[in-house]
């Protein structure tokens, strides 16, 4: 499924750790890899002709240097691209290229908080590829157990094949999650709590829910292991829940849908991936549907 794979890199941590989990997935799939740096546009105009042109000039062949060192390290071969202009368009054109894009989750802009980073954030809400977000976290590549929050909508179809994929490399398990948020589901009414069969149908919902993408993974893929889950919260928001999950069962990765462009911050896999994708301390793969 993953024969091109594109990393953007910046000589960040970041975007070191994004690469070396991204060859390290590239040499279980054998899939090729591709280090993509990009200079601002500005950065060289202002610097054109000067000695800081020279240094920048340096300090893009040191990035891509130390990427070729940690494929080394990984024995398995990276082509180096570089590329001008604003790095957030440039990653996202020339994704169009891959089947599949990492990047750090503090992203190509360095961001030194538990934030994706202006580049990755961008690279998210436009690109038409799948985008896989690595945080400080992930020192390297497992794929044991994977996680798939689903809200009952389509979205969970997006990611199916991507959970079967990664699932099939260490012949993981697909966990299958639905989170009931009762304080979604009240809203405005829910001043004296919600009543007990409206709950009770809310759970059946989830269970229906899970159990349509279970079955749909094992209609396809007959080889992946699948286990179901439902959750229920009444204070903390599904993002919290999904976060909790992957805590406490040892979860490698999450895999999500999302309606694309422009459509991120929607439903249970578009807010809730948004907050996902900053909280979770594994890989995010978000697989994106284009709406144009």
């Amino acid at each position: 499924m993953y024969d091109h794979i594109m990393v953007g890199v910046d000589g960040s941590e970041a975007s070191e750790r994004a690469a070396r989990y991204a060859l390290e997935l590239a040499s279980r799939v054998d899939a090729s890899v591709t280090a993509l740096h990009v200079v601002e546009g500005r950065a060289l105009d202002l610097a054109a002709g000067s000695d800081e042109e020279t240094e920048l000039r340096r300090e893009r062949a040191a990035v891509l240097a130390g990427i070729e060192k940690i494929a080394d390290e990984v024995g398995h071969p990276v082509a180096d691209e570089l590329a001008t202009g604003d790095p957030a368009t440039q990653l996202t054109d020339h994704a169009s290229e891959a089947d599949l894009v990492v990047v750090g989750r503090q992203g190509l802009s360095g961001v030194k908080r538990r934030l994706l980073g202006g580049v990755t954030e961008q690279v998210l809400h436009h690109s038409e590829t799948p985008v896989l977000v690595v945080p400080d976290a992930a020192q390297s590549f497992a794929a044991d157990r994977l996680l798939l929050p689903t809200d009952g909508s389509e979205n969970a179809e997006l990611a199916l094949p991507h959970a079967a994929e990664l699932a099939w490399i260490d012949e993981g398990t697909v966990d299958v999650l639905n989170v009931v948020d009762l304080t979604d589901a009240g809203g405005a009414f829910d001043a004296g709590g919600l009543r007990p069969k409206f709950v009770e149908r809310l759970k059946e919902r989830g269970e229906e829910a899970v159990q349509q993408v279970a079955d749909a993974l094992r209609a396809e893929y007959a080889e992946v292991n699948v286990r179901t889950a439902v959750a229920q919260t009444a204070t903390a928001g599904a993002a919290a829940e999904i976060e909790t999950y992957v805590e406490e069962n040892a979860v490698d990765a999450v895999v999500m849908g999302s309606h694309g462009r422009g459509n991120l911050k929607r439903t249970l896999l578009g807010s809730v991936a948004s907050k996902v994708l900053r909280s979770v301390d594994v890989p995010v793969l978000v697989a994106v549907r284009d709406e144009r």
